[in-house]
């Protein structure tokens, strides 16, 4: 498999400088013909000049966030097998080889490690009920193809890798990621694998409230983008609700006295109602459009070979990539 297939590590970080030297090395010994890659996110403990230490390519990403770390990773990286894991050392690399076999056995786009024991391995009670309550809001409005939406150790096919948009800033990415894949219909599968805790030393960066706020909004954005009808739908019903809490006082009177003496809020009713057709018409003309979006992006995902048209050489990161040296004689 490693003569035939280039495989890129992918590692996101921002000061793991205690963790990643030994998560590069141990992806090295368990992935030998693997190209490491560490994508700096502006670290301030060392964690770029660890990781060179330990052999990885590393490349810099100024923006700060998760999103822009993975944009630039996806755009950078030519390989026919991608492999995504933390720099944290709560992912096992032994397991990568897992991922991978995965994917190419069942001839999926992505392979998601869900974790196992994760309520105690976590560490934080927090992290463990809004991932269950998180992942019970997609499956319901994305489907039931994910069971652990925000693992952050996955396999990814170059077709997946190339037809990705990625347009989330932060730790939201793997909640995108997740949409495209459901939104598309791509084939994915799921593989249990144990979830550590993290060493002495290192800490989490995801703030359970503020980073659950912008989950929250990213999976509405989304659920505007790929299933408009039920969003807007949703909102109509609430107006139309509102509608007739206001109008039923008034119809009551009316039929009872033949009088209408709250005509303010008969109008406001009825302006309730305009909103909630508005919205449900908004729905519909938008449900058309995000079809014919995702028939498009069906149609380039189908376009893209799932492996480089130059089998064998090896996965290379555009902003890393030196000149030759000529020699004396040629530079003369």
């Amino acid at each position: 498999m490693s003569d035939q297939l280039d495989i890129a590590v992918l590692l996101p970080c921002y000061n793991e400088a205690s963790t990643i030297g030994q998560v590069v090395r141990d992806f090295r010994a368990a992935l030998p013909s693997a190209h490491i890659y560490v994508y700096d996110n502006n670290s301030i403990d060392g964690t770029a000049l660890q990781a060179m230490l330990a052999g990885a390519t590393v490349v810099r990403e100024r923006r700060q966030g998760k999103g822009h770390v993975v944009r630039r990773m996806f755009a950078d990286i030519d390989a026919d097998i991608y492999i995504m894991a933390d720099g944290d050392g709560t992912y096992s690399p032994a397991d990568a080889e897992d991922l991978i076999r995965t994917l190419l056995t069942e001839q999926a786009d992505m392979v998601v490690g869900t974790r196992r024991h994760i309520r105690v391995e976590a560490g934080r009670q927090g992290h463990a009920f809004g991932n269950r309550i998180f992942n019970r809001l997609y499956r319901s409005i994305f489907g039931a193809d994910f069971s652990d939406i925000f693992s952050g150790y996955r396999a990814f096919s170059r077709r997946f890798v190339k037809s990705f948009p990625a347009v989330s800033n932060g730790f939201e990415i793997e909640t995108e990621m997740s949409v495209h894949a459901s939104r598309l219909k791509l084939p994915v599968n799921e593989l249990e694998l144990d979830y550590g805790r993290r060493p002495e030393g290192s800490h989490s960066k995801l703030s359970t409230f503020k980073d659950g706020a912008k989950i929250l909004w990213m999976i509405a954005m989304l659920m505007k983008e790929t299933r408009p009808f039920a969003f807007f739908g949703l909102i109509s019903a609430a107006f139309l609700t509102a509608s007739l809490i206001f109008m039923t006082p008034v119809l009551i009177e009316y039929f009872e006295t033949g009088l209408v003496p709250r005509l303010p809020t008969w109008v406001f009713s009825m302006a309730l109602i305009l909103v909630a057709i508005m919205l449900l018409t908004a729905g519909l003309i938008l449900d058309s459009v995000s079809r014919a979006r995702t028939e498009q992006l069906r149609i380039h995902y189908m376009t893209i070979a799932r492996q480089k048209p130059h089998g064998g050489k090896k996965s290379q990161a555009s902003p890393v990539a030196l000149p030759k040296r000529r020699g004396r004689k040629a530079a003369a």
